[in-house]
């Protein structure tokens, strides 16, 4: 998947995905010098880095919601009557 060809180029702590998360949220896309903004929130990323990393997201997203990715079939624990 596309998220894999960006993990060997530029790895990504969870950290830095949860501060890009928040970040997201915080500079939408009206947002003059967004890129910017958010790999600073980031920390360690290059504003080219943080836009990359936003559409690989949106293309994993895009593959999901067209069905090319299966969703797991989660199995409720055994001895789990719920």
């Amino acid at each position: 998947m596309a998220s894999e060809s960006l993990n060997l180029s530029s790895s990504w702590t969870l950290k830095q995905d949860k501060s890009f998360e928040r970040a997201l949220v915080k500079y939408d896309k009206d947002t003059p010098d967004r890129w910017q903004k958010i790999a600073k929130a980031v920390g360690g990323k290059s504003a080219e880095e943080v836009k990359r990393h936003y559409d690989v997201l949106v293309e994993d997203l895009n593959h999901i919601e067209s069905g090319k990715v299966p969703l797991p079939d989660y199995k409720p624990p055994s001895g789990n009557n719920t």
